[in-house]
């Protein structure tokens, strides 16, 4: 469920443009789809305020967590993707043990959750931040395109 990962299946080999594009369409769709189902849920809440409490939106800057610019937000995104992809192709290449593809894949995303987690909540998937930040709007909103972009890079 993770369009970077669609476009590493594409740059691998290993899935065809068309599927890749309908792949991310319903990858995108699903994330804005649960952020709907979660704010539907939230809002069932006497005091929720989606400005106050979020709805796990991904971002940078004064204010969100270790306050990194958005250089350094970029940058991480890029790099997190980047070796998650890898190893996701890595792991899951011919010849590679199949029995150790999802222990492989989840340690490298609790080590980048747990290294980055202070830098922009760890999105390194395009549709991760895509639903909460639409359903949040204005500053959400703004921020989701670094988290967005950078992973799909």
């Amino acid at each position: 469920m993770n369009p970077a990962v669609s476009l590493g299946a594409v740059a691998a080999g290993r899935m065809q443009v068309g599927e890749a594009v309908q792949y991310i369409a319903a990858q995108i769709s699903g994330g804005i789809a649960e952020a709907i189902v979660l704010l539907t849920i939230a809002t069932g809440k006497a005091d929720y305020s989606v400005a106050i409490n979020g709805l796990g939106q991904n971002g940078w800057g004064a204010g969100y967590l270790g306050e990194y610019n958005m250089a350094a937000a970029f940058l991480f995104e890029l790099v997190a993707t980047f070796w998650f992809v890898v190893v996701i192709l890595g792991a899951t290449g011919k010849g590679a043990p199949a029995a150790m593809a999802g222990l492989a894949i989840g340690i490298t995303l609790v080590v980048i959750h747990l290294v980055g987690m202070k830098w922009t909540g760890v999105s390194f998937n395009p549709a991760r931040p895509t639903g909460p930040g639409r359903c949040s709007g204005g500053h959400a909103m703004s921020q989701t395109l670094v988290c967005s972009v950078a992973p799909g890079l």
